[in-house]
C-alpha cells in the first residue's frame, strides 16, 4: 500500500510539472505562440486590394494551425515582380513562400536561394493529389532536386475533333474512324448534299491558319490530321526523337494527306483567306461537317445560340481524331502553363518552418481551406448548391456575394488553391437548355468529353527558343506553299525546301531547342 502510495504521487508530481508543457503546445496550436509566415501571392484580381485585416481566414490560420500569415501582393507586372524579388534575393531577404516566374527561377536555384521541396509532397497528400503531379514536379525539378511548387494554372487539352452527326445519319454514314474514313465521309459531306438543300455550298472540313510558337507550318486547325502521322505541333519532345517536327520524315506524309484533302476540294477553300471569327460564323452557317474546336467557342450558350437557331435539328458530336496508317492519332499537343511558388532557403533552414509551410498549403486545399479562399465564408459570400458548386443564388444579403468587385479582397488567393475542378468550372461552363432545339447542352461536358481523347505532350514547350523572323517566315510561308500548289510537293522539292531552311538558321534553332529542352529536364 505505501509503494502504491508513493507511485500515485511520484504521477501527480509529473503531471503537474508537465501540465503546463502540454498547456503551451496546445496554446500554440490555437495562436498562444504561433510561427510567422510571410507570403508574397500573385493577386487573383490585381486592380482589387489585399484581403483585409479583419479577414476571417487570418484567425482561423492562426487558432487551428498557429501560424501568424502575413501577406503581401506581388506587382502585376512581371517585370516589376522580378525585380522585387531580386532585389530581396541580393539582399538576403526573401519571404518565406512566394511565386516567382520562368525568368529568374532557375538563376535563384544557382544562387542557392530557394529550398530544394522534394520532402514537402509526403507532408500534404490531399494538396499533392490535386495540384502536384508528375509533370507539376518536373517543371521545378533541376539536377534531380525539386525547388518549386508548380500547380496548373490554364486549362490544357481544350479542344477537340467535333463532327456533324445529323450528316452523318442524313448519308448513312458511320463515324470515321481512319484518315481514309475521315476522307471518304469528307468526301460526302462535300458532294452529297449533306443538309438537303439542294445547293452544292457544303464542305468536309473546316479550318484556318492559327499559326502559334507551338504550331508552326499549318496550325492547331489542321494538327489532328497531321497528328494521325505523329506530326502535330511545332516540336517533337521525346527523349527518343526530339527535334523540329518539320524535319522528321513522316511530315511530308502528313502534309501529303492534307494536301490529298485540300486537292479533292473536300477542305472549305477559303481556309487560307479565313479568320477566327469567319471559320466560327462558317461552322455556324453549315458550311462544313467536321473542325477542330474549343469547348466553351462550340458549347458555350452565347457561342452556340446562332447554330441552334439556324439548325434546330442540327448536331455535332465530340470524335476521336483520325488515326493514320501507323495507328497514331492526336487531337494536337499540350502544354501546361505553371503558376509557381518556391520556399526561401533561409526560411528551410529555420527550424520546423519547411513544415509549417506545407501545413498551410495542405489546410488551403482542404475543403474548409478552399471554399474560404476560392468563394469566401459559406451562408454570407456563397451557398453551395448541387454537387458542392459554389452559388450566389439565395444570398441573405446579394451585396455579399463572392462575384460582386468589391468583395474581390476576399478571394485574391484563389490562384493557389483552385485546380479547374468540376465545382469550379461549372460556374463558368453552366449548363442550359438551347432557346430553339431545347436541347440540353455543357461547355464543362464538352471540356471533359476533349480532354479524354488522345493528345501528344509537348510540356514546357513555351521555355523553347523562339525562330528568327526570317526562319519563321520560311517555314510558314513554305509549307502553306507547298498545300495551295505554288510548290509542287514531290520529294526532291520538299528536301531542297528543308536544306534552305536548314541553312538560314532552322537547323541552329532546332540544336538550341533540343539543348534547352534537355537542361530543362523537358523530354519524355
Amino acid at each position: 500500500m505505501k509503494n502504491f502510495l508513493k507511485n500515485l504521487a511520484l504521477i501527480a508530481l509529473v503531471l503537474v510539472i508537465a501540465s503546463p508543457v502540454f498547456a503551451a503546445k496546445k496554446n500554440a496550436s490555437k495562436g498562444g505562440k504561433a510561427t510567422t509566415i510571410d507570403l508574397w501571392y500573385g493577386a487573383a484580381v490585381t486592380e482589387a486590394g489585399p484581403p483585409p485585416a479583419d479577414w476571417v481566414a487570418f484567425k482561423i490560420i492562426k487558432d487551428k494551425l498557429g501560424i501568424d500569415l502575413k501577406l503581401t501582393a506581388l506587382p502585376s507586372n512581371n517585370a516589376d515582380q522580378n525585380v522585387k524579388i531580386n532585389a530581396a534575393g541580393a539582399s538576403n531577404t526573401l519571404p518565406d513562400l512566394f511565386m516567382v516566374s520562368d525568368e529568374i527561377f532557375d538563376n535563384l536555384v544557382k544562387q542557392g536561394l530557394v529550398a530544394d521541396v522534394s520532402g514537402m509532397f509526403k507532408l500534404m497528400p490531399n494538396r499533392t493529389a490535386k495540384l502536384y503531379d508528375k509533370d507539376a514536379k518536373d517543371d521545378s525539378t533541376r539536377n534531380g532536386k525539386i525547388y518549386g511548387l508548380s500547380q496548373p494554372g490554364s486549362i490544357a487539352k481544350n479542344e477537340g475533333v467535333l463532327i456533324r452527326k445529323d450528316w452523318l445519319d442524313k448519308l448513312g454514314l458511320k463515324v470515321p474512324v481512319t484518315t481514309d474514313d475521315f476522307f471518304n465521309v469528307m468526301k460526302a459531306f462535300t458532294e452529297q448534299d449533306p443538309d438537303g438543300n439542294g445547293k452544292n455550298d457544303t464542305y468536309g472540313y473546316g479550318a484556318y491558319l492559327e499559326t502559334t510558337a507551338d504550331n508552326e507550318g499549318l496550325g492547331r486547325r489542321f494538327d489532328p490530321l497531321m497528328g494521325a502521322f505523329g506530326v502535330a505541333g511545332t516540336w517533337n519532345m521525346t527523349k527518343a526523337n526530339a527535334g523540329l517536327n518539320v524535319k522528321k520524315a513522316d511530315y511530308f506524309d502528313g502534309l501529303s494527306f492534307v494536301k490529298k484533302c485540300v486537292d479533292a476540294g473536300v477542305v472549305d477553300p477559303n481556309w487560307s483567306s479565313y479568320k477566327k471569327d469567319d471559320f466560327r460564323a462558317a461552322w455556324k452557317q453549315g458550311k462544313f461537317g467536321i473542325m477542330r474546336e474549343q469547348n466553351a467557342a462550340y458549347a458555350s450558350e452565347s457561342n452556340y445560340a446562332p447554330f441552334d437557331k439556324n439548325f434546330p435539328n442540327g448536331e455535332w458530336i465530340i470524335v476521336n481524331p483520325p488515326k493514320g496508317p501507323k495507328g497514331l492519332s492526336a487531337v494536337g499537343t499540350y502544354s501546361i502553363s505553371y503558376r509557381r511558388y518556391c520556399v526561401s532557403a533561409k526560411a528551410a533552414k529555420q527550424k520546423g518552418k519547411i513544415e509549417k509551410i506545407a501545413e498551410l498549403l495542405e489546410w488551403m486545399s482542404s475543403d474548409e481551406g478552399y471554399y474560404l479562399l476560392g468563394y469566401g465564408v459559406e451562408g454570407v459570400n456563397f451557398k453551395k448548391g448541387a454537387n458542392g458548386v459554389p452559388t450566389v443564388e439565395g444570398l441573405p444579403d446579394a451585396s455579399k456575394a463572392y462575384s460582386k468587385s468589391e468583395n474581390q479582397p476576399l478571394t485574391q488567393l484563389r490562384n493557389m488553391v483552385y485546380y479547374n475542378s468540376d465545382a469550379e468550372l461549372s460556374s463558368r461552363y453552366p449548363t442550359y437548355k438551347t432557346a430553339t432545339s431545347g436541347k440540353t447542352m455543357s461547355a464543362l461536358k464538352a471540356l471533359r468529353e476533349m480532354q479524354s481523347k488522345p493528345w501528344t505532350a509537348c510540356i514546357g514547350v513555351a521555355k523553347l527558343p523562339k525562330p528568327t523572323a526570317d526562319v519563321e517566315r520560311y517555314l510558314n510561308q513554305g509549307v502553306q506553299e507547298f498545300l495551295t500548289g505554288k510548290r509542287s510537293l514531290t520529294k526532291e522539292n520538299w528536301n531542297a525546301f528543308l536544306k534552305e531552311f536548314g541553312s538560314i538558321g532552322g537547323d541552329a534553332w532546332e540544336s538550341e531547342g533540343i539543348s534547352v529542352a534537355k537542361a530543362n529536364n523537358l523530354l519524355k
